[in-house]
């Protein structure tokens, strides 16, 4: 029995961590939170909890609501493939025009960047349908087959989302060195954007 539950455990850890390890908008954003050291902890959090949320619904079964609710899916993936490419824009007008001294602003955040970075976070969270395909109904179904031991499958899931997204927003602050130079952030900013504007694109073309 015991082996039964750690091989659930370690198979959710691996089917969770599969899914969230690819390069996307969600990831970029946080790696560029982590190295400005700039609400880490609650962009972690925010993502951490989230697919914390969305796992333990699809292994409670309700992947069958996601799939019966086609247009909420499409408003959803409108809304956010649009917020993706206003975002990828930004962050393409920073990697072209700089502020001044921006390599040395990577600490500290004031309450109005805090709460920006919250607001941001969410919207790229549950603005993704994907998110919801992904976690609610692929790692549910995955989970299913798992039956008395499928709650164990989901909280080996959502330890990889926390391990990931803390060491993601974390760990970027190893790259504070690197960071010390204008063009660094300006490379930075550069794969945020592509990333937002090709995400935001795909998303768009899919949806329609």
């Amino acid at each position: 029995m015991n082996s039964g539950i750690l091989s659930a455990g370690i198979a959710g850890f691996g089917t969770g961590l599969s899914l969230i390890v690819a390069i996307g908008a969600q990831n970029a954003f946080v790696l560029r939170q982590g190295a400005r050291g700039q609400a880490v902890l609650a962009v972690v959090g925010i993502c951490a909890a989230s697919d914390a949320v969305l796992i333990a619904l699809g292994v409670a079964g309700l992947g069958a609501v996601v799939t019966a609710w086609p247009a909420a899916l499409t408003a959803v993936g409108l809304a956010g493939g649009a917020f993706l490419i206003c975002y990828g824009i930004l962050a393409a007008r920073r990697a072209l025009r700089p502020a001044t001294g921006q390599a040395l602003t990577t600490q500290g955040a004031s309450a109005g960047s805090v709460r920006t970075a919250v607001l941001t976070c969410l919207a790229m969270t549950w603005l993704n349908p994907h998110v919801y395909l992904d976690t609610v109904l692929l790692l549910g179904s995955v989970a299913a087959d798992r039956g008395s031991l499928r709650w164990v499958f989901g909280l080996g899931a959502m330890l990889a989302s926390l391990v990931w997204f803390a060491g993601l927003g974390y760990g970027a602050r190893l790259l504070s060195g690197v960071l010390s130079r204008p063009t660094a952030w300006r490379a930075l900013d550069t794969l945020v954007a592509a990333t937002m504007l090709v995400m935001g694109t795909m998303l768009l073309v899919r949806t329609l």
